[in-house]
């Protein structure tokens, strides 16, 4: 990390926990560039997949489960 970095890094630490969160979301928002083609793809995924669930091809879980497994490792 370059020295401006390191200082930017140490003023942000400073800042309320909020303003620490804004920051980050920010951040992490500048490095999203949107892509029409990409979000087509994602949203013909997500209606195949629903169309797969309500015709039985897909098993839910329910959310408690899906949760559980990632929180409790």
């Amino acid at each position: 990390m370059s020295q401006s970095s390191q200082s930017l890094s140490r003023e942000a630490r400073r800042l309320s926990i909020n303003e620490r969160v804004e920051l980050v979301e920010d951040l992490l928002d500048s490095l999203d560039t949107p892509d029409a083609t990409l979000d087509a793809q994602w949203g013909e995924e997500a209606e195949d997949r629903l169309d797969a669930y309500r015709r039985g091809e897909l098993k839910a879980l329910p959310l408690a489960e899906v949760l559980g497994k990632y929180l409790n490792n």
